[in-house]
């Protein structure tokens, strides 16, 4: 006797929900450890995710979804307007709002000056087209370059050297230090005000010395960066708003 097996469906990556004239791409993750049905609206990317147990059913997910359009029609309202690296848009510049100028089509970088009036500006060469990726590598040199000069600061003070500095675009941390002494940090902190990138530096480099948040931890790190609690309190406040840009 022969026996016929079938394989389930596998989960599609992501569903469409509908709420009046909208509709909302909701992203499918299925985890062991989840009990129920949940929905996210992530205020760092606007991705909106839809997580279901193990063995849960993709059609009753779907209908969960569905009878929460509403809800997810709210929190995508209430999210952040986000801001294309595009001429005449305004960004930050450690903390300083500086407007995009695309002033020249001449092959060139960009950089960081005044107008006419004094006002603070991203001057921008090279075709149009180029624009956005020329300020995302802008951002990213001059954090690079503010990230070593804090780092090489902080572990002349502890004497434990770094053996690598990385830049990402992390969503869900700033910055992170493995057990090698590798260092590794969001070059959006170039869009904070300088003492909230020191900080995040020096809370890496404690990490050097201490793997952990223990009392010794933060006492280290209070001696290394001062305004370590002024600079919580700015990200806490501000730091899901740099993901809005670019």
């Amino acid at each position: 006797m022969r026996f016929a097996f079938f394989r389930a469906e596998p989960d599609p990556d992501h569903i469409e929900v509908a709420h009046e004239a909208c509709a909302f791409r909701v992203a499918v993750k299925r985890r062991p450890a989840a009990r129920r049905f949940t929905l996210r609206v992530s205020n760092a990317t606007g991705e909106i995710v839809l997580t279901l147990p193990q063995g849960a059913s993709m059609d009753a997910a779907r209908r969960f979804a569905d009878s929460h359009g509403g809800w997810i029609a709210a929190r995508v309202a209430r999210l952040p307007m986000r801001v294309a690296f595009v001429p005449d848009a305004e960004i930050p510049l450690r903390g300083v709002p500086h407007r995009i100028v695309h002033w020249s089509t001449v092959p060139g970088v960009a950089r960081a000056t005044t107008d006419a009036e004094g006002r603070a500006i991203l001057a921008v060469a090279g075709q149009k087209a180029h624009l956005p990726r020329r300020i995302r590598d802008y951002l990213r040199r001059e954090a690079s370059r503010d990230l070593d000069a804090a780092v090489a600061r902080h572990t002349s003070t502890l004497g434990i050297p770094a053996r690598k500095i990385t830049l990402r675009d992390t969503r869900s941390r700033w910055g992170s230090c493995s057990s090698r002494g590798h260092l590794s940090f969001s070059w959006r902190l170039i869009l904070a005000p300088p003492f909230v990138l020191d900080y995040l530096a020096a809370h890496e480099v404690a990490h050097l010395k201490e793997m952990n948040h223990s009392h010794r931890f933060w006492s280290l790190l209070h001696r290394l960066c001062p305004r370590t609690e002024e600079a919580e309190r700015w990200l806490k406040r501000n730091g899901t708003d740099l993901h809005r840009y670019g």
